[in-house]
């Protein structure tokens, strides 16, 4: 057979202009090709090499870039390391059954991949104990005859304030003031279901500050009640008056008060020493409070608040001791699934969250925050708290939305503006196509992410390995369908 290459490659080439001679196409002149400008919006469907600008690589793999295939990673500590995002917030907004927690069990593993500590602070369901018993972390499990937390607690933060002196010493003992006196409003406002007066909080401070002075261990909810009905001569001077009559009239809702924290329906759980602390050297932490749920919201509530109280305040005395050289320095990944239980409880109860979330680019801590919806956060009691609880997102440097309908879109855009395309894509992911059992719900482990003014990037997770049964939320629910087949004779599929 004849070599067609060798054949057509010793052909000669015509010039640019074409071949010389009559007929054969040559141009004496070649116009230049008109050239038009437009904005990428009104050209893009025009070109058809259309290429993304590139996705991010820093963090963990989160799925693949839905409109060209690229890896998309996510982190927010390590984007903020890139200098892609100005803060380590990240706010989850989606139906349930969207694959919310999905998402975040896979920036568990990558976190403990990297070397940062994530604290699921509160798993109602729970959600998180299998993933952090499989990664080899700490479950502590809090109800009664369970595990307890002491909300005064302030661990090793106290502990490292008593063995410094001078101003390093005198700045902690604030700190964990504070800290104590905060949380102990939050509880006494939960079970009240109304503000503490000014007064009540003078002398709940003074009593925590007698408390400090007199005792070697942590205090406890239990010894401020007691001082409080002891009522020494510093405590009478703070309520200003004279007579023990007249002290015990000003503190007698006080005293009911933090008696319903310790006998009401708080008893059993918030009334004694911590028993088993957090162990920060443990590849993850999970404080699981799904035993307390059939206690109602308020213990529920008051479960997340003594929680998140509790673990933030053993990052900031892991901070404190890498400033001062005595401890190594870590990052942290804190986990609040199920936000709105938290806020809901009473009014105020936003506030003593906000104070507690606002500082964690300081300490090395990002923060996963995650809710249905922002209804759940204008259902709170006041427009103040309302306000605060949507600085939660305001302040998130990154949005990933799930499924949501286009009601909750408007919301959204207030907040994250969205483009026309990126609601419609967020909208088709909302509601299964579908009648029929066994339909795979369209908006199931695909987001989109947010950040700024950027374009959003859609992406969608594919599991892997071991991460099918670990990330299951819907396990229980099937097993219980299947024995409920079972039992009536049904045949599985």
């Amino acid at each position: 057979m004849p070599n067609v290459e060798a054949e057509a490659m010793s052909e000669p080439l015509a010039a640019p202009w074409g071949w010389r001679g009559p007929g054969t196409g040559r141009a004496a002149h070649v116009e230049p090709a008109p050239e038009f400008q437009a904005t990428t919006n009104q050209a893009c469907g025009l070109y058809p090499f259309t290429a993304g600008s590139g996705t991010p690589t820093a963090g963990t793999p989160v799925g693949r870039h839905q409109l060209w295939g690229e890896v998309v990673c996510l982190d927010p500590l390590a984007w903020l390391r890139e200098g892609l995002v100005t803060n380590p917030g990240m706010f989850v907004l989606g139906q349930p059954g969207t694959g919310k927690s999905t998402l975040v069990k896979r920036l568990v593993t990558g976190a403990v991949a990297a070397g940062t500590t994530p604290i699921i602070l509160g798993d109602t369901k729970p959600d998180y104990t299998r993933l952090v018993e499989y990664l080899g972390g700490q479950v502590i499990r809090v109800g009664r005859g369970l595990d307890r937390l002491n909300p005064l607690d302030a661990g090793p933060l106290d502990e490292t304030r008593r063995r410094l002196a001078g101003a390093d010493a005198e700045t902690l003992r604030w700190e964990v003031r504070s800290r104590r006196l905060s949380l102990l409003l939050a509880l006494a406002t939960l079970v009240r279901e109304a503000r503490i007066t000014n007064a009540e909080e003078v002398v709940l401070g003074r009593a925590i500050d007698i408390l400090d002075d007199r005792l070697e261990h942590e205090p406890t909810i239990v010894d401020v009640l007691l001082i409080l009905e002891q009522g020494p001569d510093e405590l009478r001077t703070a309520t200003r008056t004279d007579t023990a009559d007249a002290y015990r009239a000003q503190t007698r809702d006080l005293v009911f008060t933090l008696d319903l924290l310790i006998s009401g329906s708080l008893a059993g759980v918030f009334d004694s020493p911590t028993t088993r602390p957090l162990n920060l050297d443990a590849p993850a932490i999970s404080v699981d409070i799904s035993r307390v749920r059939a206690a109602g919201d308020k213990l529920l509530t008051a479960a997340m608040l003594c929680t998140w109280a509790y673990a933030f305040g053993m990052v900031d005395a892991a901070t404190a001791l890498a400033d001062l050289g005595a401890g190594p320095r870590r990052s942290y990944l804190g986990v609040m699934d199920e936000l709105w239980r938290a806020l809901r409880g009473a009014p105020g109860l936003v506030e003593h969250a906000d104070a507690l979330t606002r500082l964690n680019r300081a300490k090395g801590m990002a923060s996963i925050m995650i809710t249905h919806s922002l209804a759940d956060l204008d259902a709170l009691a006041t427009e103040e708290d309302r306000a605060k609880a949507k600085g939660f997102a305001d302040r998130s440097a990154i949005t990933v939305l799930a499924g949501l309908p286009p009601r909750e879109l408007a919301r959204v855009h207030e907040i994250a503006p969205l483009t026309g395309p990126e609601q419609q894509l967020v909208t088709s992911w909302s509601a299964p196509d579908s009648w029929q059992p066994g339909a795979r719900h369209p908006g199931r482990g695909k987001y989109l992410i947010k950040t700024g003014e950027r374009l959003g990037i859609p992406v969608e997770l594919s599991l892997v390995g071991p991460e099918v049964d670990l990330y299951d939320t819907d396990q229980k629910i099937r097993q219980d369908s299947g024995q409920s087949r079972r039992n009536s004779g049904a045949v599985l599929p």
